[in-house]
């Protein structure tokens, strides 16, 4: 397990990847061909691996299937960081926590608790009891349900050593911004509204210096086109790209709800692997609109 601190400074600044989950036509999990689409990747250089994620639909996997993709991700890249999703119900989040850990995985990124608003206390309670339950890295993912406020982060950030970060989706930029000038480096920040390239310079302006891209997983060489380009503050290259590609993307994927996963899903299927469909309750694109994603990756790698 790579150590908390290590990991925290590796992820600081780079490009983190959201692979998706590949699944049989018996729906379920597909080993190989997920391990051959991360070996694919593996020639592009990301800070790390966030597997079993949103886009790797953690909502519709069992905590077996969880502990599997971990392990094939370590096998399939043995050096790169591989941080895989947990959620749902305190225990259950504790208990995939922990085999997370024993399958080999160096942190966790926290999603939202299922169903039912909760209030601040019982959101902190919800981390601070994940946070205790295992060693490794924990990174709060700002989404949903489970917001957390600046004073909750900052307590929380206190007593769990091994929080060392802060993913945004809910696009709040002034609790992003409290939160940024108030932890400093204490924490690393992550953007991770969907397609989060489309918001990375507003972000960027808050305190969020990276963020996790889940269109890496088909034009990988795009992605870090665009980080590399962000990074740097060159944001004529980052505004063709938001032209070119990423407003076209977008374009695609607001047709219908649940589209952030199965366009990039789509994406993958055209790459040439055998990534399968989305599970329920998703629904896969029209052969109209795979067409359209066809288009829109043609040369780019």
């Amino acid at each position: 397990m790579l150590d908390n601190l290590d990991l925290q400074s590796r992820i600081r600044t780079g490009l983190l990847s959201f692979p998706v989950t590949a699944f049989d036509d018996q729906d379920r999990f597909a080993a190989e061909p997920f391990r051959a689409h991360l070996e694919w990747l593996s020639d592009y250089r990301v800070a790390g691996l966030i597997v079993a994620g949103g886009t790797g639909e953690l909502f519709s996997l069992t905590p077996a299937e969880v502990v599997d993709v971990v392990r094939v991700a370590k096998e399939a890249q043995p050096n790169q960081p591989i941080i895989a999703g947990c959620g749902y119900g305190t225990r259950m989040a504790c208990e995939m926590a922990q085999a997370i850990e024993a399958a080999g995985g160096d942190g966790i990124l926290l999603l939202p608790h299922y169903l039912i608003n909760a209030p601040q206390e019982g959101v902190e309670a919800r981390i601070r009891a994940v946070c205790n339950a295992t060693k490794m890295a924990v990174i709060v993912y700002n989404r949903g349900q489970a917001r957390v406020s600046e004073d909750t982060l900052a307590r929380l950030a206190d007593e769990c050593p091994n929080l060392i970060g802060f993913k945004d989706g809910t696009g709040d930029i002034d609790t992003v911004r409290r939160v940024t000038l108030r932890l400093g480096d204490r924490l690393s920040y992550i953007g991770g509204m969907p397609t989060h390239e489309l918001f990375a310079q507003a972000y960027r302006g808050a305190g969020m210096p990276t963020y996790s891209s889940a269109v890496f997983n088909f034009v990988p060489a795009t992605a870090l086109e665009f980080h590399s380009a962000f990074t740097l503050g060159d944001d004529a290259t980052c505004n063709r790209l938001l032209q070119e590609f990423y407003y076209p993307f977008a374009a695609i994927r607001d047709r219908k709800t649940g589209y952030e996963v199965a366009a990039v899903k789509a994406g993958v299927r055209l790459r040439g692997f055998a990534a399968g469909r989305v599970r329920s309750p998703l629904v896969d694109l029209s052969e109209e609109e795979v067409g359209m994603m066809e288009d829109l990756m043609r040369g780019r790698g």
